[in-house]
């Protein structure tokens, strides 16, 4: 398999690509498909099993099981950090090796239903919060600090939209591939 083959099962969508300006339209978009996404990965991955949830999208990733995992673990997180930047001054957020917890034995072996109900309830909760900040609460923000850069949570609504489709095309893909 060549870089660019890879490349394209890596980013089946492509990276995020922050907007010019975040507008008023785009973010209600963003939340929309925030909102959107616990039932659309349902949709993909209820029918599978044990043998498919164990596949992995490409050479060396994840399986669909972990991607499943992983986007709980990460949106917890995400909803954490929207939290501290509302709540205090340009906080440091605590970094964690999703790598690491990708391979942790509950994201390796568990079921996948307390997952999928479990991202219901954060997805309503994310959305319920993003929807309530004010132009204000968009230009709060966090420094991470795994390159000391500083995001808004405005931005942080483009990133976790996309990393909901990022991570649903790999699922996709791989059906479309595997002709599940």
């Amino acid at each position: 398999m060549n870089d660019l083959e890879l490349e394209k099962l890596r980013y089946p969508i492509g990276q995020f690509i922050a907007p010019k300006k975040y507008t008023v339209t785009y973010l209600s978009e963003q939340i929309a498909e925030i909102v959107s996404f616990p039932e659309r990965l349902k949709n993909e991955v209820s029918q599978l099993n044990d043998n498919q949830l164990d596949t992995t999208y490409r050479p060396d990733g994840w399986t669909i099981r972990q991607v499943i995992h992983h986007c709980a673990d990460s949106h917890m997180n995400c909803f954490i950090r929207i939290k501290w930047a509302l709540t205090e001054d340009k906080p440091i957020i605590k970094f964690y090796h999703e790598e690491l917890w990708g391979e942790l034995h509950d994201n390796t072996t568990m079921p996948i239903e307390p997952t999928l109900s479990f991202l219901e309830g954060l997805h309503f909760r994310l959305a319920y919060l993003m929807n309530s900040l004010s132009k204000n609460d968009l230009q709060k923000s966090f420094i991470h600090p795994a390159n000391n850069k500083e995001y808004k949570i405005e931005e942080i609504i483009g990133t976790y939209a996309w990393h909901s489709n990022h991570h649903l095309a790999h699922i996709t893909e791989l059906k479309n591939r595997e002709s599940w």
